[in-house]
């Protein structure tokens, strides 16, 4: 997944929506998180899942919807994410 693939959606009500093929971000699904597309399962529960030790099968027995595609663009969607994160460095007084 690349950040040129992410698409927006705008709703009646003026709120968007971020839509890649497999991970979206909806006002009204997990108050806005990032999640699996067509899921509530949160791309921050899969990334700390992976974090702690979880292998890949744990995940798709706990989440039988999901599918290796899907960890696989939790990790690029965090990955992403971070590619375009702006640090700003302070001096100490």
């Amino acid at each position: 997944m690349r950040l040129d693939k992410i698409k927006y959606r705008q709703l009646a009500d003026g709120r968007i929506i971020v839509v890649t093929d497999r991970i979206e971000v909806n006002p009204n699904v997990m108050l806005g998180k990032p999640v699996v597309r067509g899921t509530r399962i949160p791309v921050e529960l899969i990334l700390r899942k992976l974090s702690e030790g979880a292998l890949m099968s744990d995940l798709l027995d706990a989440y039988p919807r999901m599918t290796v595609e899907d960890i696989y663009a939790c990790i690029g969607y965090a990955a992403d994410m971070v590619a375009h994160e702006e640090t700003v460095l302070t001096e100490r007084a």
